[in-house]
């Protein structure tokens, strides 16, 4: 069945049925969510949005930009793993970074604060340094 961006849902607050006055329309339908994974390779996919624009997806990351506060600087390093995911405790364990995960580096956690799957890249803040 088609993923669709309404809001109707199919049945009212007390419980009762709720007839759908219209059908899904083409411009409602929604894509899959693209999940992306910590890997050895880094892959994107461009996919073709409405209204002729362009979005990158990104399917599996290396590398990610880390903002240390401190200093200010940002630093290219490696993900290793996926610490916890607060969106699923499920992604944690598949390795899948969405906004808010806390993910395992060579300088130290770090917080993910880009939207990977619909930005193309990973940025995050570094929250604890390794000794």
């Amino acid at each position: 069945m088609a993923i669709t961006q309404s809001n109707e849902t199919k049945r009212k607050a007390t419980g009762g049925r709720r007839i759908a006055y219209k059908k899904k329309k083409k411009y409602e339908l929604s894509k899959q969510p693209a999940l992306p994974t910590i890997s050895k390779k880094d892959e994107r996919k461009k996919i073709r949005a409405m209204g002729n624009k362009k979005k990158i997806k990104l399917k599996h990351a290396l590398k990610v930009n880390v903002l240390d506060k401190k200093t200010n600087k940002y630093k290219v390093t490696e993900l290793q793993t996926a610490r916890e995911n607060p969106a699923n405790r499920n992604y944690a364990r598949r390795n899948i970074i969405t906004k808010g995960a806390v993910i395992t580096t060579p300088l130290g956690d770090v917080k993910i604060t880009s939207r990977p799957g619909q930005d193309g890249c990973v940025n995050a803040v570094l929250i604890t340094k390794k000794q």
